[in-house]
C-alpha cells in the first residue's frame, strides 16, 4: 500500500471519526494512547480519540444544530432544560468544568444547569 493510497478501513470508518471528533494516523506516528486498528489480521491504521474538552464542544455544537441551528443562548427555558438533559444523557458533565462550560453556551448560571440537572431527577415541575 503506498502512502497516497487510502486503507479499506480508513474509507469505511471516515463517518464515524469525523462524528467522533478522531482522526486517523499513519502507524509510524502512532502514540501509545492512540488506538491501533487490524484490518485482516494486519495492523492497517491508527486512530487519534479527541480530548474530553474538545468533545464537549462538538456536543454543544450538536445541540444548536438540533435546535433549528439558534444559538444555543436564544433557547426559552423548556428547551435549555431540554438541552442540558440530552447532555446528561450523553455524559457532557463527568468533564472537568463541564457544567460551567453548559452554562456559558446557554447563557445562565450554573446554578440553574445544576437546577434543570436536579429536576431530571424526579421534581418535574407540575
Amino acid at each position: 500500500m503506498t502512502e497516497q493510497t487510502e486503507h479499506p478501513l480508513a474509507a469505511a470508518i471516515k463517518p464515524l471519526l469525523d462524528a467522533v471528533g478522531a482522526t486517523p494516523v499513519p502507524l509510524d506516528e502512532a502514540k501509545a494512547e492512540d488506538v491501533v486498528l487490524e484490518w485482516e489480521g494486519e495492523r492497517a491504521l491508527a486512530v487519534r480519540l479527541p480530548h474530553l474538552s474538545s468533545a464537549l464542544d462538538r456536543l454543544l455544537t450538536e445541540m444548536a444544530r438540533q435546535f433549528d441551528g439558534r444559538p444555543l443562548t436564544e433557547l426559552d427555558r423548556w428547551e435549555k432544560q431540554r438541552v442540558v438533559a440530552l447532555l446528561e444523557e450523553r455524559g457532557a458533565f463527568t468533564v472537568r468544568h463541564g457544567v460551567e462550560t453548559v452554562a456559558t453556551a446557554l447563557g445562565v448560571s450554573r446554578f440553574t444547569v445544576y437546577n434543570y440537572l436536579n429536576r431530571q431527577d424526579g421534581a418535574k415541575p407540575n
